[in-house]
């Protein structure tokens, strides 16, 4: 019997490309490739890109340059594989070249260069959940791919296509075996959460279907209703504020999924907005804002906003940070508008230049430092859930329903009754110390 061939992966990119990244792997697994760390001795690499801004592009194009320099075989996907004339320009060695989520595609090219072995002696041994790059204790669970907006920012819709939600059964099935297989956290993400179904035809949307005998509808509220059901944390990541998101907040009050809504609004001047080509408006989003919390008290809300858009003034900037004040969001992240290739926004005149966008990058965070650091000081004295992330010796560090892994903030955990905490547990920690963005507390 021949030893199996090897395939390195190279995983760049958002929780979407690598949920792709955890599907090819899969399958290759499946096939009996095996998957190494290195560039030494892999009969192949392959790169899963990312090509959402200027600077993941050049990341990309880098870590192509490197394992090209250390293997010399390398295949190519994910968002810059759209792009495949912008790769061979800087990298005509490459053995191939493919999009994103074009997995028949990429195992089509790996038979090509590394053929299938004869014999698979690792085929039991998959896990049934399929190959995942995060810890065991939680997952992303993608719904759908590609994306209906046209933001003038953004190429998504270029690279990954229109709206294309996943079968309803299909989702709840992978949901289920993550969870028997002890996953303890779904990360729900997409480009669109709040549009899942709604690129199906009507008579679909309002189906009567059927999983593990109960009838379901084919939307997000059954869907949300369902996942709340397997007894996990369910966290929604890319939630635009459309009408029947309000529908989900009663679920987080009774606990079913988490209270934590992830809502990129990009900005707050209604100018900037409809440059962008952004939906909403910043009053009717306030209210929602207030409302919510009425039926949620515990509600966190996180969200995106982009400064030094074309043609953004001081006066828009101004409403953006007041924007910020009033709504008193509790997780927020900031970027610098990015010229990408592609983009309407490239091409818009009134660039706003570099040293403003800097100044106003800075301006708008020490703002949100402070509401944060005043957020996360309400805390103190409290007991909350937290999910244990790492255990090291006496370092315990968790993350509490409000905080979404790698993005948000952190709790330093005191374990004080010497109890045996793991990974993937969740324990109650009294809260007794907080900076703008930690927590730390004694369980």
């Amino acid at each position: 019997m021949s030893l199996a061939p090897n395939v390195g992966f190279i995983s760049l990119g958002c929780p979407k490309n690598l949920v792709d990244s955890e599907r090819i792997l899969t399958e290759l697994r499946a096939e009996g490739y095996n998957i190494i760390s290195s560039y030494e001795n892999a009969d192949l690499v392959i790169v899963n890109t990312c090509g959402f801004i200027d600077s993941a592009v050049q990341e990309s194009l880098e870590a192509i340059g490197e394992a090209l320099e250390e293997n010399g075989r390398v295949i190519v996907t994910g968002c810059l594989g759209a792009k495949e004339d912008r790769i061979r320009e800087v990298h005509p060695k490459v053995l191939e070249v493919s999009g994103p989520h074009s997995y028949e595609t990429v195992m089509e090219q790996v038979h090509k260069y590394v053929p299938k072995p004869k014999y698979n002696p690792y085929v039991n041994l998959l896990p049934q959940q399929g190959v995942k790059l995060t810890p065991k204790h939680y997952a992303y669970l993608k719904i759908s791919e590609g994306c209906d907006h046209r933001c003038t920012f953004c190429i998504i819709p270029s690279l990954r296509g229109d709206l294309d939600s996943r079968s309803i059964v299909q989702i709840l099935d992978e949901a289920k075996r993550l969870a028997d297989a002890g996953v303890k956290e779904l990360l729900i993400v997409s480009q669109d959460t709040s549009a899942y179904s709604l690129d199906l035809p009507k008579e679909n949307q309002n189906k009567t279907i059927f999983w593990n005998g109960k009838p379901i509808k084919n939307n997000l509220l059954s869907l949300c209703r369902e996942l709340g059901g397997l007894g996990l944390w369910i966290r929604l990541h890319y939630v635009y504020p459309y009408p029947h998101v309000d529908e989900l907040i009663p679920l987080m009050a009774e606990g079913k999924i988490l209270p934590y809504l992830d809502i990129p609004l990009q900005h707050a001047s209604p100018k900037v907005l409809k440059a962008m080509k952004r939906p909403g408006t910043i009053d009717r989003t306030l209210e929602r804002i207030k409302k919510w919390r009425e039926i949620c008290p515990d509600l966190t809300l996180r969200s995106t906003f982009i400064v030094g858009f074309p043609g953004e003034t001081e006066e828009d900037f101004q409403q953006l940070l007041d924007f910020l004040q009033e709504a008193q969001l509790d997780r927020v992240g900031c970027f610098k508008f990015s010229p990408v290739e592609g983009a309407v926004a490239t091409d818009m005149l009134e660039q706003v230049p570099e040293d403003i966008k800097e100044q106003r990058f800075h301006r708008f965070m020490q703002l949100q430092q402070k509401i944060s650091a005043a957020k996360l000081q309400q805390k103190v004295g409290k007991t909350l859930a937290v999910i244990i992330d790492e255990v090291d010796n006496e370092t315990v560090i968790g993350r509490s329903m409000a905080d979404t892994p790698e993005i948000d903030g952190l709790v330093y955990v005191d374990n004080e009754s010497q109890q045996q905490i793991k990974v993937g547990q969740i324990v109650s920690v009294k809260i007794t110390h907080a900076d703008e963005y930690d927590l730390w507390g004694t369980c």
